[in-house]
């Protein structure tokens, strides 16, 4: 199986991303794991999509820290490969990652993969539905009972209006930029509503969102699979984000937080199956779902992290399912002539 990874940077990946542990883990089962990086495609005469790519020269490897230093050396193997011979393409680059300057590259994964969709390449997920997740308002497609209650305007009468009816706290977060724009609003605060709604309209519409008094101690996070709770030997992949300080509307990445094991509820697993139909429709294969007590604070598409965690706490590696999954994938493909649907065989 041939497999490539499109990630931000090769030289930015750690030791501890789920990029660095399914790459290793493709290695360790004999296939062939390719990075590819924004910079590296190309769109050729022959109507093919080419790429320089990197392979770690080895075909073991015992620890992720040994892999990842090897695909940064100049030990790397470096090709040009056409990416329309692939098996998979694995679009894991986080749009986030690419504003001001790099703003060009957020969308090149998509526009790419679904050029190599013309040739059987499965793509995941699916860039068509990626394209649909570019900005937060994707959020709202989902059913009103799995959100938070929200409004999106770029009014500050309407913000105002909204945070006297939920009591003064609200949420505060920029349509279209990175979880670094996000802002907890107390009642008591409400005097710098206009300094931050100023602040925030610069890059557009803005999101005011119910506070959850619960996000203060932290939320659980639960990795889906072709639509499914991600399952491994009779444990869920999941783990839970304990708040190191009172930041509770700020991603992981950006405030850290202690890592724990959590339960996976029942109104856990209740709020997957409402998100799944939409997940399926749109060829999302690989998501992770945070949660605050009755709702999902946000839905990664894009680069879901932290399958590590899950698997530190759980005691099992979660890769394995992901690989497990993929060659399943490619079996398909062979059996049909590559007749299916990406955005069907996203999710088989």
């Amino acid at each position: 199986m041939r497999i490539a990874l499109f990630v931000n940077d090769v030289l930015t990946q750690e030791v501890g991303y789920t990029n660095t542990r399914l790459a290793m883990a493709a290695i360790n089962r004999g296939h062939e794991a390719w990075v590819i990086t924004a910079d590296a495609f190309k769109y050729d005469s022959d109507d093919k999509i080419k790429a320089l790519a990197k392979h770690a020269p080895k075909s073991q490897y015992k620890s992720a820290s040994a892999y990842l230093s090897d695909l940064q050396s100049k030990k790397a193997k470096t090709e040009e490969i056409c990416v329309d011979d692939l098996d998979i393409l694995l679009l894991r680059s986080d749009p986030t990652e690419d504003a001001g300057a790099r703003a060009w590259a957020r969308n090149v994964g998509i526009n790419f993969g679904r050029v190599a969709m013309r040739h059987g390449v499965i793509v995941l997920n699916d860039p068509n539905g990626l394209a649909k997740a570019i900005n937060k308002m994707y959020f709202q497609l989902f059913p009103e009972q799995v959100r938070p209650r929200t409004i999106i305007t770029r009014s500050k009468s309407a913000i105002k209006q909204f945070a006297k009816s939920e009591g003064g706290n609200i949420v505060l977060k920029s349509l279209q930029s990175s979880g670094q724009s996000v802002f907890l609003v107390r009642k008591d605060e409400l005097s710098n509503l206009n300094q931050i709604v100023d602040a925030l309209s610069e890059d557009g519409y803005i999101i005011a969102q119910e506070y959850l008094p619960e996000a203060k101690k932290g939320d659980s996070r639960l990795f889906l699979m072709n639509g499914q709770p991600l399952r491994y030997k009779g444990k869920y992949a999941a783990f839970r984000r304990e708040n190191t300080e009172d930041e509770a509307t700020k991603s992981l990445h950006q405030v850290g937080g202690t890592m724990t094991q959590t339960e996976v509820t029942d109104d856990m697993l209740e709020l997957a199956e409402m998100v799944r139909p939409k997940l399926v429709q749109d060829g999302m294969f690989f998501v992770r779902l945070d949660i605050v007590g009755k709702k999902i604070m946000e839905i990664n598409v894009f680069s879901p992290g932290g399958l590590g965690s899950a698997q530190k706490f759980e005691g099992v590696n979660f890769s394995q399912a992901v690989i497990d999954a993929l060659e399943r994938k490619v079996d398909y493909m062979q059996y049909y002539k590559r007749s299916f649907d990406n955005v069907e065989m996203a999710t088989l």
